[in-house]
């Protein structure tokens, strides 16, 4: 019976469907193959425009839990659960940002993102318990991240999450999913049957990628974690990225590379103040604490000057 209730939820998904354009797939040869990958592909930018509204409300509840001291935690399995784990890797390194304001917890646990664990997702308790492990509180927003949108273990974690007061955003590739109607916000980009039947690491995988880049990316920029288009709270740990200091120090200054360098040593490596004093002539002490005092935007502390 158990098998007979999955079998009929799937048929009803989109992500499970078959796509009409691609029933002759293992006919076709190398060249045709990737030109139906590709145009299948046009369809995701597109799919994830119409779900702009529902980013832009978890951008802004994101933003808020980060005033607050919360965090934002990435919760899925399988390629969902990757895709979230390596959004949230990410941000230390760009933004400058402590590995705990941004969490990504995959089903299975770290050895999941190599190797599949049998039966990891279908444990609809262990989403709980893995957010426990994180001590989740009413503060901290969490995404539920599944291209089918009925996955046990994200569901469980959602369900604990809601159940503590946080503010809840289902990520799936199926309008009205379990997921959807479970949580807070439903971010549900249809971006139709994929090119190989059920891999959702296709199309699917790309659009949750995009949404997860837009909804990371833009929290960090309304943080103050930019200055125009520059990463300048990037952590410069090693050569190319020492590189990429003074190549954002010269952008934003229009100084030479030598003078980059040089404040740059001063603030131990450190993009933003360094811009400031290279502006402004402040010492390094001065521009931390006027930073300080307009919560690490620079563009608002160099109006103040």
């Amino acid at each position: 019976m158990t098998n007979n209730r999955l079998l009929n939820t799937l048929d009803h998904l989109i992500s499970e469907a078959r796509n009409p354009a691609s029933i002759q797939l293992d006919t076709l040869d190398a060249r045709q193959i990737l030109e139906l990958i590709n145009k299948e592909d046009h369809q995701v930018a597109a799919a994830v425009a119409q779900v702009l509204p529902a980013i832009t409300q978890t951008v802004n509840h994101v933003v808020n839990a980060f005033n607050q001291g919360g965090r934002l935690i990435y919760i899925g399995a399988g390629t969902s659960g990757r895709l979230g784990v390596l959004d949230a890797s990410e941000c230390p390194p760009t933004f400058g940002v402590s590995p705990s304001m941004v969490i990504g917890i995959i089903a299975g646990g770290p050895c999941a993102l190599q190797s599949a664990i049998e039966g990891a997702e279908d444990n609809i308790h262990a989403g709980e318990e893995d957010l426990k492990t994180h001590h989740l509180t009413a503060k901290d927003i969490v995404i539920g991240i599944a291209a089918s949108g009925r996955t046990p273990y994200v569901i469980g974690g959602l369900n604990y999450a809601k159940h503590l007061g946080c503010v809840t955003v289902a990520l799936s590739c199926n309008p009205d999913s379990t997921m959807a109607q479970l949580a807070q916000i439903a971010i549900s980009p249809n971006v139709g049957a994929e090119v190989l039947t059920g891999s959702t690491r296709l199309k699917s995988g790309t659009a949750q990628k995009l949404i997860l880049n837009m909804i990371s990316t833009a929290s960090m920029i309304l943080m103050g974690k930019t200055y125009q288009n520059l990463m300048v709270d990037v952590k410069a740990t090693n050569k190319k990225l020492i590189a990429r200091a003074i190549r954002i120090v010269m952008q934003a200054t229009s100084c030479r590379a030598e003078e980059a360098e040089a404040v740059l040593q001063q603030t131990n490596y450190e993009v933003k103040p360094a811009i400031l004093m290279q502006l402004t002539g402040v010492d390094y002490t001065t521009a931390c604490k006027l930073l300080t005092q307009q919560h690490g935007f620079l563009y608002k502390t160099l109006n103040q000057q």
